[in-house]
């Protein structure tokens, strides 16, 4: 009779010392990948596996059309279903396009992949693979093609991600189909692009702390993105730059900022310059692990 009692202790106690080790794991994931969690795209490293992010960010535009500074706000919660793969939905408010008020915008549904990991001493390499849908109220009105509220369609791409150090460089391609009724409409067929070839280039620096004592120590990190577009249907580009900062507090919440702007390009676009402010929280071991039985 003793015995099922001091199995089911000695499991308790490994599940404790689990949740230990993986919380002591993730404050040593986090020097290391902390210049990797970029402001305006995703690297190809994951959230930890078993934890939950909510995220709160808001887009500011000088509108070309309104002459108005229009917003969108974004929200989103994301998973991390297991070391290699995470999943994020989010949905968006905003008074750009029609409305002058602030209504209900998109859905959107985004997943990530890692393929690759190859790991060495203060340096990494990762490689991934992403899926994105998005349903939109939006009408086509602009030629830049966007899931971030814009339009309804489906993405896919890679990303990979090098870190050296406190220098961590990264690249997406991707490829975005827009899916709107008015892509099949004869009269507006025409008017819009409905496929697009995307790519950015990121670098992100740690600037601070200079050597990690605690996991409480507030981290700088600084970045600077190249976020290129290429309709497929129609002959239209354009290659932006972000520069942006971020503070990481208790190694679990996030504050970023950061500044968008063109530096070619011929599309139509609703604004070719915006700020972007987020705020984001971390919450480990929250998701079930899977039974091993």
């Amino acid at each position: 009779m003793r015995l099922p009692t001091v199995t089911v202790r000695q499991t308790h106690a490994c599940t404790s010392w689990r949740i230990v080790l993986a919380g002591m794991l993730t404050v040593c994931w986090l020097p290391g990948f902390a210049q990797e969690l970029y402001v305006f795209s995703e690297p190809a490293s994951n959230m930890p596996a078993r934890a939950v992010a909510a995220k709160a960010a808001g887009k500011f535009v000088s509108s070309i059309m309104s002459g108005r500074t229009d917003h969108r706000q974004k929200l989103y919660a994301s998973f991390g279903l297991s070391r290699k793969w995470m999943m994020r939905t989010g949905t968006t408010f905003s008074n750009m396009y029609v409305s002058p008020d602030t209504r209900w915008e998109s859905l959107s549904l985004y997943t990530k992949y890692r393929f690759l990991s190859k790991d060495g001493i203060h340096r990494h390499f990762r490689a991934a693979a992403f899926l994105a849908a998005s349903y939109s109220r939006n009408e086509p009105l602009f030629d830049e093609i966007s899931l971030e509220g814009d339009q309804s369609g489906v993405q896919a791409g890679l990303v990979f991600t090098q870190l050296i150090h406190k220098l961590a460089l990264s690249s997406t391609l991707g490829y975005t189909e827009v899916l709107q009724s008015k892509r099949w409409d004869k009269q507006h067929a025409s008017m819009h692009p409905y496929r697009s070839f995307g790519y950015s280039l990121s670098a992100g620096y740690l600037l601070l702390p200079v050597r990690y004592r605690s996991y409480r120590q507030t981290n700088l990190n600084l970045y600077v993105e190249m976020l290129g577009v290429q309709n497929l249907d129609k002959s239209q580009a354009y290659l932006d730059l972000a520069p942006a900062f971020q503070l990481i507090f208790n190694s679990n919440t996030k504050v970023n900022a950061g500044y968008r702007f063109a530096l070619s390009g011929n599309m139509y676009r609703m604004a070719d310059r915006s700020v972007l402010v987020s705020v984001e929280t971390t919450f480990l071991n929250v998701l079930r692990e899977k039974n091993r039985d």
